[in-house]
């Protein structure tokens, strides 16, 4: 439906991720390449808000750079009292804002966008419910609290897991503590909570039945149970990570990429990849990577901050990093690694190379243990190979340096110097020989041995 009312979002990320193990705070851990936050901000942004406030306690300093990035803001909650205790933070902040509210959480990062949309127009309809909040039916639902709701979705009861009954346990629909309400609901509402529980902590969910004691009827809508992942170990991460990747294969193959073995396929978040591509098994994508049509991409590869055109050939155990540009149908073999360069259409570098800081121009052919040397010890320098250009197994080319078009190195040359166009350049040492010497050495070295 079309929404006519602003929202702000409210993301609850002030715990101490203890359980983490790190110094690091808990919603900068990556999935897919991308902090925990930094998923949720982007999903949020995909439905414009007015606002967005991220409720923190101790490393503020660790998130500060990527919400200013993001255009949030943060506010911080001393001490920890509660979920609803955290949203009460955001009220000062929010002033006279009268839209509506959704309320997330920092490690919840795999929500998708059609849920957040989903409680902003339930919240919304005709029947106007005083929050509305989503549930989910976990195949372990363990200590999450139950909500108890009836056919049409509204909210009957929500208990916490340690102030539930047992026949209350018993129920399969639990509180994933994402909400919907209006702030003109919301904070009157929140003002009226308090810690009388077995944590002697504020509750969230506790609104629900506050706005039924004064006659108004909340309402639940069920999401998919990976979407409500919560991230509190390492361990819990790697499965949220399992998961992003599952159904990030599952959308290539959809999208008409051939995935050969699809589950030792890692994408980041970001990678874009062209219908007819074929990903041989165990490749990886760092972030920033875009893949044309019709690539085929070999086992074991590496890409990372890379753009390979269309038809383009890599691998196998060839590595990408950041800046390497890939022309179309160029190929880059085993064992090769490239950096901030680029191959021209129908290059080749098909074995046992270094290119780095470099221009290989189309049709040029890299030797096998071509290295470009750009780097000195203090600055980079840049090497130009020209269309059609021919360079001899293990050559080194000095950069800077220009190879013209059509110029051949000769193997094993170390080149200094530019090259003319269509000339052939050699830079070896002179080569002697002396003729029955070998048999000599081994005689005398079979007998050193035998007199030892």
């Amino acid at each position: 439906m079309t929404r006519t009312r602003e929202f702000a979002a409210i993301i609850l990320a002030a715990g101490k991720g203890t359980r983490m193990k790190s110094d690091v705070h808990k919603v900068l851990h990556p999935i897919a390449g991308r902090a925990m936050l930094e998923h949720l901000l982007g999903v949020i942004d995909g439905l414009s808000p007015s606002r967005k406030i991220v409720v923190l306690g101790s490393g503020r300093e660790q998130v500060q750079t990527l919400v200013d990035a993001r255009g949030g803001e943060i506010v911080v909650q001393e001490d920890q009292l509660g979920t609803a205790h955290a949203v009460r933070q955001a009220e000062a902040p929010l002033g006279s804002f009268k839209g509506d509210i959704l309320i997330l959480y920092g490690d919840t990062p795999l929500i998708e966008p059609e849920t957040m949309a989903g409680m902003l127009d339930r919240l919304n309809i005709p029947d106007a419910p005083a929050v509305v909040v989503v549930g989910f039916r976990p195949k372990d639902p363990s200590t999450y609290g139950r909500i108890l709701a009836s056919v049409d979705g509204t909210i009957e009861k929500m208990v916490e897991y340690k102030d539930a009954s047992p026949e209350e346990r018993a129920v399969d629909l639990c509180n994933s503590g994402l909400m919907a309400a209006r702030a003109e609901t919301l904070f009157p509402l929140l003002a009226k909570v308090g810690n009388d529980n077995a944590a002697g902590e504020y509750y969230l969910p506790d609104i629900v039945m506050l706005a039924a004691s004064e006659g108004r009827r909340s309402a639940v809508i069920e999401a998919e149970p990976w979407e409500m992942a919560g991230v509190n170990s390492r361990a819990e991460l790697s499965l949220a990570e399992a998961e992003w990747q599952r159904r990030r294969r599952l959308k290539a193959m959809a999208d008409g990429v051939t995935l050969v073995a699809p589950d030792t396929v890692w994408f980041a978040h970001d990678t874009v990849v062209g219908r007819d591509t074929v990903i041989e098994p165990n490749v990886v994508f760092g972030p920033g990577v875009k893949v044309g049509e019709r690539v085929v991409i070999k086992a074991f590869s590496h890409i990372e901050g890379a753009s390979i055109a269309d038809g383009a050939e890599v691998g196998p155990y060839a590595r990408l990093r950041p800046g390497a540009e890939i022309g179309e149908k160029a190929k880059v073999g085993n064992f090769v690694e490239i950096k901030k360069a680029r191959l021209g259409k129908g290059a080749k570098a098909n074995h046992l190379s270094y290119i780095g800081d470099a221009d290989i121009g189309a049709g040029a052919n890299i030797g096998a243990g071509t290295i470009t040397c750009n780097y000195d010890g203090y600055f980079k320098y840049r090497t130009v190979i020209g269309e059609g250009a021919f360079i001899g197994s293990n050559s080194a080319l000095v950069a800077p340096v220009t190879i013209g078009d059509g110029a051949i190195v000769g193997a094993g040359s170390v080149i200094t110097a530019d090259v003319a166009k269509d000339a052939i350049a050699l830079g070896r040492g002179t080569q002697t020989e002396r003729p029955g010497r070998a048999a000599e050495f081994r005689e005398k070295m079979s007998a050193k041995k035998k007199s030892e």
